[in-house]
């Protein structure tokens, strides 16, 4: 049947929420009379209190307008000031209610009285829980020195202890696993290439581009309010979409072109293109002359990389490799393949990376309109303090305003960090799963003491029995969470956190193409005995010597300072919609006209040949390195998103929990066939180390490779203290006992694990 066309009508049905009425005006403008005699009408009919917030049940943090009835929240909606959220939200969004009001949350802090791992505690008073951690924490200070303290964060909140604690204690050992386990093949990769970072917001001028090409990313399965956004303007304007993947995900659907790729073999295809590039001279050669280095080596380097070589690595027709390199040479300059945000893959990712930037430089696209432009972030002054023990930032989309990604120097003691970097890798903020090692062997230096934000250890870095290894042999474990998740059991202390709607945090300021500053403000105070984690980083700073660096007394006076740069405070910033979005010059700099180089590399060009990757022992052009099959009779494991649910934060959320309680395991309907498994049929699935996680049902489909499963992330909770998640589906990252590290940039490639489907109940 004829394709229907592509509108943004039809992109977004099912995938979009549609927008709610503007709240009322809020109830402290009403005379109680008035109040007395709504008060028995339903809660949409009621004056609403409005705050301002960003949502933080992603790391996209969406602008929310969030309104509440007497005392109780009713209603999120996306903010209409906001750049990224438009007046729109996606359903993770629209379920931040279902978050905060989840029975199972933490409510108390929690002493641990049993071993590590049995999940036995004490409740405990703040000022106990505290004071306990605090004397640990200085007993592994005195003993080790403070870089023996590890401090692994995710979500908005991280910054008071991954970023703003960490450095004033001095541990070089911060992490987040939004770098190592999802984009640092991806900053380091523009770095190399482009001399600038890509940031929370991918920069791609979707307005503008005549064809944009996703490179396993799935936008609409991984939510991205904005992107969804964009990418229906993009196809009702006019724009080509190539979508290459394994797997005929959700917006593949929506593609003029599906590749079919073999999993492993990006890299090879992106060669491919370049050749078919620069042999039919499809390139921009005016940008190319004046603004890259390295074309002569470039075009040696592809010159026997035609279509028909990939095509036996790749699995993709040669002709379709040739057909869709026209494709994106005929739209230049306005020509981008989106970085994408997950791109830790197979261990050689910061190279495959490299070859995603020279491609877009080949056909001129970075800062030309309709390709990748250069993102701006707002400056925001510091709240002042003493020079931090630690300068720099823990990496990740977390960092606070005008903090970029940086390797983080050597603490008080002259300790560089504990994970590899400059030996086991050369480059990149800080590697999540390195940490893991030195907890258990004590090289280079012991690591005895660990606190974690907001990251679900066991459903984030792979190989999960080295975790609790590590867990085991620490001296002080130190959670902070809102709900009792599977790592908590492994705690000596739990700290509960307020959610999002609870408090206020550190300000959003995000490079953008519009930069805008949001503030975070709580619609109803925190509930149970629940702190927000401004106030535990600083009760805790206060107890371990950090006084000079917790100089204010509230968030409110913290956050004041940091806005009297612009001219605001909370209280102005509340009154103009809760954004402030920067006015100045356009995203796309006139660096053509004017002749200043956007690009930060050494050579002020984009570097096609890498000399600093040379001098350093790399290889300067990317090259196609092969991944290694699995054993007979296994499948590689592929993983990814719902649009339902993050990570594996939200499987016990209420309303989410609905939607998507379990996840099932993709499997190709002819394979299954073989292998005698039905639609729907309950499996185990054992990976090549013998590990078995499930049982999950089996979704038989032509829509994936016969090489591969895939299977949605997140799931498999082994928690009974969390009652709709617990035993539910199966954990792909209990699967993931191997990795691939990147030499590079430190990512942790885990698409180097392979399962096979055991018969179950």
């Amino acid at each position: 049947m004829p394709r229907p066309p592509v509108t943004r009508r039809n992109f977004l049905k099912g995938t979009l929420t549609s927008l709610g009425a503007l709240a009322s005006p809020a109830l402290s403008g009403l005379n109680a009379a008035a109040h007395r005699l709504t008060r028995h009408l339903p809660w949409y009919k009621q004056p609403a209190t409005i705050t301002y917030n960003y949502c933080d049940i992603c790391p996209w943090r969406c602008g929310i307008i969030v309104s509440t009835v007497e005392g109780r929240v009713v209603k999120i909606d996306g903010n209409p000031n906001d750049p990224k959220s438009r007046g729109r939200l996606c359903a993770r969004g629209q379920a931040g209610v279902s978050y905060m009001y989840d029975p199972d949350r933490l409510k108390q802090p929690l002493i641990r009285t049993g071993e590590r791992g049995e999940g036995k505690f004490r409740t405990a008073t703040w000022d106990e829980a505290l004071d306990y951690t605090a004397e640990k924490l200085l007993a592994i200070k005195d003993k080790y020195g403070p870089e023996s303290v590890a401090f692994l964060g995710h979500t908005s909140g991280d910054f008071w202890f991954t970023d703003y604690f960490a450095q004033a204690w001095g541990s070089p050992n911060a992490s987040k696993p939004s770098m190592s386990l999802c984009t640092s093949p991806r900053e380091e990769a523009a770095t190399l290439t482009i001399g600038r970072a890509i940031g929370n917001h991918e920069p791609v001028d979707w307005d503008q581009a005549r064809c944009v090409v996703l490179l396993g990313t799935h936008i609409g399965e991984d939510a991205r309010n904005t992107m969804m956004q964009d990418l229906a303007t993009a196809r009702e304007n006019g724009a080509k979409l190539i979508v290459i993947d394994p797997r005929y995900s959700s917006v593949a659907m929506k593609a003029d072109v599906w590749l079919q790729i073999k999993p492993g073999t990006d890299t090879a295809l992106l060669l491919a293109w370049m050749n078919v590039l620069i042999t039919e001279n499809l390139i921009d050669s005016d940008f190319i002359a004046r603004w890259t280095v390295g074309f002569d080596e470039l075009a040696a380097h592809v010159a026997d990389k035609t279509p028909e070589w990939a095509a036996a690595i790749t699995e993709i027709p040669a002709d379709l490799i040739r057909a869709t390199a026209r494709m994106f040479g005929e739209a230049r300059p306005s020509s981008v393949i989106v970085p994408g945000r997950h791109v830790v893959w197979y261990g050689n990712d910061t190279q495959r990376m490299r070859a995603v930037y020279m491609v877009t430089a080949l056909v001129g696209g970075h800062g030309r309109p309709g390709g990748q432009f250069f993102n701006k972030t707002p400056f925001l002054e510091a709240y002042p303090h003493p020079p931090f023990q630690v300068a720099g930032s823990s990496g990740g989309c977390g960092a606070a305003p005008g903090e970029e990604s940086a390797e983080l120097s050597p603490g008080p003691t002259g300790k560089v960090r504990a994970d590899g970097v400059r030996e086991r890798f050369l480059r990149g903020a800080t590697a999540m799963q390195e940490l893991i090692e030195p907890m258990i062997t004590g090289v280079p230096y012991p690591i005895k003491g660990l606190v974690t934000y907001g990251s679900n250890l066991l459903h984030t870095i792979p190989n999960v029995p080295r975790t609790i290894e590590a867990l085991k042999a620490l001296d002080l474990v130190l959670t902070i969470d809102i709900l009792p998740q599977d790592h908590v059991a492994w705690s000596d202390v739990v700290f509960p956190e307020a959610t999002y709607l609870e408090r206020h945090d550190e300000l959003w300021g995000c490079g953008h193409k519009t930069p805008y500053v949001t503030m975070r403000e709580p619609a109803v105070p925190p509930l149970y005995d629940t702190k927000p984690g401004w106030w535990m980083a600083r009760e805790l700073g206060l107890r371990v010597g950090l006084d000079s660096y917790f100089a204010w007394q509230t968030a409110e006076e913290y956050i004041d300072r940091r806005l009297s740069s612009l001219g605001l405070n909370l209280t102005k910033l509340h009154e103009q919609g809760g954004v402030m979005v920067q006015k100045g010059k356009p995203y796309l700099t006139d660096f053509e006209a004017d002749g200043t180089s956007p690009f930060g590399t050494a050579s002020g060009k984009v570097e096609l040949y890498s000399e600093a990757l040379a001098a350093a022992g790399h290889a300067p052009l990317p090259d196609y390195e092969p991944t290694p099959d699995g054993p007979a009779g296994f499948f590689r494991l592929l993983y990814g998103r719902s649009p339902v649910h993050t990570f594996s934060r939200t499987q016990n959320t209420p309303a989410l929990n609905q939607l998507m309680a379990e996840n099932a395991v993709w499997v190709n309907d002819a394979t299954a066939a073989e292998l005698g498994f039905a639609d729907g049929e309950r499996v185990w699935l054992e990976n090549q180390d013998g590990v078995r996680s499930g049982p999950v049902p089996v979704k038989a489909t032509p829509r994936i490779r016969k090489d591969c499963v895939f299977m949605v992330h997140g799931f498999g909770h082994n928690t009974p203290d969390m009652k709709l998640a617990h035993g539910r589906g199966a954990s792909d990252a209990m699967l993931q006992t191997r990795y691939a590290l990147d030499p590079i940039s430190g990512g942790a490639g885990m698409r180097v694990n392979f399962v096979k489907l055991v018969k179950g109940s």
